[in-house]
């Protein structure tokens, strides 16, 4: 069952009409554990995140089976002396943790983010140390393990250690 369904994962645009769908991994704690937004609470809440920050946003696409959308998958362009780099965010609704759809939506983006942003020479992505699932996926989906830095971020109150993940335009992507 596993294979049918990552082979029908897309990638699309949000739209304000995926509110419910984005609900179900929005409220969740144990999804939004280790994301720097905190667990919504209100419909309203995702209503203001979907139309100020998401639809505007450079590159925001839910990750979708059947076209209803399951996750999300964004790539954020730096500017100015860091252009040359993007940094990887994704999250999925947990039901479907474990079932490769993350690994596939992030070799989807990965394969195309060079050839939509030609002047990207890198595409990061910034993980709790203690979040060893999408520790998972980036090294299935080729990326390199750089290192740790150390107390980088405040997350939930407290400082954390973060796992930085490298993909280089010259990179391959593994099948």
């Amino acid at each position: 069952m596993d294979v049918e369904i990552i082979d029908h994962i897309t990638l699309r645009p949000i739209e304000i009409s995926d509110v419910d769908d984005f609900m179900v991994w929005a409220t969740d704690e144990n999804v939004s554990r280790f994301c720097t937004w905190d667990t919504y609470t209100s419909k309203p809440q995702a209503f203001e995140f979907i139309n100020n920050i998401a639809i505007p946003h450079p590159w925001f696409r839910v990750i979708c089976i059947n076209n209803r959308a399951i996750g999300s998958i964004s790539i954020t362009p730096h500017s100015g002396v860091d252009s040359c780099r993007a940094e990887l965010g994704y999250v999925l609704a947990q039901k479907y943790w474990g079932k490769g759809i993350v690994t596939r939506a992030v070799k989807m983006v990965t394969s195309a983010v060079f050839s939509e942003f030609p002047y990207l020479e890198r595409l990061e992505a910034l993980v709790d140390v203690d979040n060893k699932g999408s520790q998972r996926v980036l090294e299935k989906a080729g990326f390199l393990r750089e290192g740790i830095l150390r107390k980088y971020i405040i997350l939930k109150g407290k400082s954390r250690d973060i796992v930085i993940f490298s993909f280089l335009s010259t990179d391959s992507l593994r099948s």
